[in-house]
């Protein structure tokens, strides 16, 4: 462990999976991911086998209790691309990364990192496919191994969420470093200030997070533009109240926000209202048959208001004696 995530992810890469082929493709986020991907094709192409990668039934497979995957999110619209993936190649070809569970009559093995395909080879089984395996790749790993496994072979896939990411990182936080930021951020091999932007995801109030339609709209920029306000106990209950009303609207059937949308209404109510100007309390003057000729006033800085209304009737003559009579009263000009 002293050698910190390089060491570990070369560690990995001598026989686990390359990135899934059939996931979108990534860039890798550092020589961590190089180092494992190179590995990985070498599996994937036959070159390099492995006596500890085999077909399992999904059904004795369990998602271990930090995996990072929410699985309520899981679908077939989520999974469509490892479903036709799957069907494509007629079996699963990268595997996922699991270790042995014992005492659990039920499950023969945990889901470290692959619980898509996990579920994509379960729908398959219910949905007219019962041939479909689990392949998977068996490590021995200790909870905190199995937590950087986890976070090496999810670091930049794009169909994670910052939300789950967050809930994963704030739980391995408190269980695995102690809550010391620092310190976790030195075994991953991640810059602090990305470490702390994702914990301030997972610890947005509840009644902040229940405004999103989805918790997955709930991005770090999100969390990044709420958490100053959070601070001014008025600006939070602002926006508490704005939550509870967007809630209500979608309860109501009013529609249901973007989270772009929830998060701009959360915003703007958070933000202190600008102080709306006073209107000027504007006078009438008025000809000598009582008939309104213009309204005036002053703003106190030696600006004046004159307005006229179009249309009156009133003559040049009678306009020019009321502006002229106006002027003399506010000390604009000085009379004859």
């Amino acid at each position: 462990m002293s050698r910190g995530n390089k060491g570990f992810g070369d560690f990995l890469a001598a026989d686990l999976d390359a990135p899934d082929a059939e996931v979108e493709k990534v860039k890798p986020a550092d020589s961590i991911m190089a180092s494992r991907t190179d590995a990985l094709a070498r599996i994937a192409s036959g070159k390099v086998v492995t006596d500890r990668t085999e077909f399992v039934d999904p059904a004795r497979c369990k998602p271990w209790r930090l995996h990072n995957r929410d699985l309520d999110h899981l679908n077939e619209e989520s999974c469509r691309d490892l479903i036709d993936a799957f069907l494509s190649a007629k079996k699963q070809r990268i595997p996922a990364i699991v270790r042995r569970v014992a005492g659990d009559p039920d499950h023969d093995y945990e889901i470290i990192a692959g619980v898509r395909r996990w579920w994509t080879a379960r729908w398959l089984r219910e949905n007219n496919h019962p041939e479909f395996d689990y392949l998977v790749t068996i490590q021995k790993l200790t909870d905190e191994e199995a937590f950087r496994v986890s976070d090496v072979e999810n670091r930049s896939r794009k169909d994670i969420t910052d939300w789950e990411r967050a809930r994963e990182y704030t739980r391995a936080l408190a269980e695995f470093y102690d809550g010391a930021q620092s310190r976790m951020a030195e075994h991953l091999n991640i810059s602090k200030s990305w470490l702390s932007r994702l914990i301030d995801v997972a610890r947005l109030p509840e009644e902040i997070v229940a405004a999103f339609a989805d918790r997955h709209d709930i991005t770090v920029r999100v969390a990044r533009d709420i958490k100053p306000l959070m601070s001014d106990r008025k600006a939070l209950l602002r926006m508490i109240a704005e939550s509870m009303r967007i809630r209500e609207d979608r309860d109501s059937g009013k529609g249901t926000l973007t989270g772009p949308e929830t998060a701009k209404r959360l915003l703007v109510a958070g933000r202190e209202p600008k102080a709306k100007a006073k209107k000027e309390a504007l006078q009438t003057r008025t000809d000598l048959h009582g008939q309104a000729v213009l309204r005036y006033g002053s703003t106190g800085r030696g600006k004046v208001t004159l307005a006229i209304e179009p249309g009156s009737g009133v003559s040049r003559k009678a306009i020019l004696e009321a502006v002229e009579s106006v002027l003399v009263e506010l000390g604009v000009i000085a009379s004859e």
